[in-house]
């Protein structure tokens, strides 16, 4: 097995976001491996500002919207990292992208040059999951890495 010197950990600020960066936390300790916080803007909600600019035309714009949305996620991101990791921060960076999701994420993976992926798989269920699958199954599927699905024992607890 090849050794992890590098860990994407995904972030999407539910409620299992510090679980997964804990999760990445313990793994890098064992091998001194850095961490890229990653989070995606999803390309849905460009493409919604994007019509309603055409709507408010100079008031609304894709551009303008994913400019602050990044700035707001960095700032939220460095502020959870230092508040729940000052020990780890500095083995520790922080990657935004735009994109589908699962996409994002495997570009990320390919980018970062990661030697593993650890994401949550939230586990709800929801017509679009049904339909389309969800954004950790497609990057399980399409992962070029190792993925650790990180999931929280008391929701799962008694599930067959």
């Amino acid at each position: 097995m090849k050794k992890i010197e590098k860990i994407l950990a995904c972030v999407d600020f539910s409620e299992y976001s510090l679980m997964t960066l804990e999760s990445a936390v313990a793994i890098a300790r064992g091998s001194d491996a850095q961490i890229v916080v990653f989070n995606a803007i999803n390309q849905r909600d460009v493409n919604n500002v994007e019509s309603l600019s055409h709507f408010y035309p100079g008031k609304i714009n894709a551009d303008a919207y994913v400019r602050v949305m990044t700035k707001e996620r960095l700032e939220k991101l460095d502020l959870f990292v230092n508040t729940n990791f000052p020990d780890e921060k500095t083995g520790m960076s922080i990657s935004i992208d735009v994109g589908v999701p699962w996409e994002s994420i495997i570009r990320a993976a390919k980018t970062h040059k990661v030697d593993l992926i650890v994401m949550a798989n939230k586990g709800r269920g929801n017509l679009s999951r049904v339909l389309f699958g969800s954004a950790a199954e497609k990057v399980f599927r399409h992962s070029p890495v190792p993925v650790v699905s990180v999931r929280d024992k008391d929701t799962f607890k008694g599930r067959q």
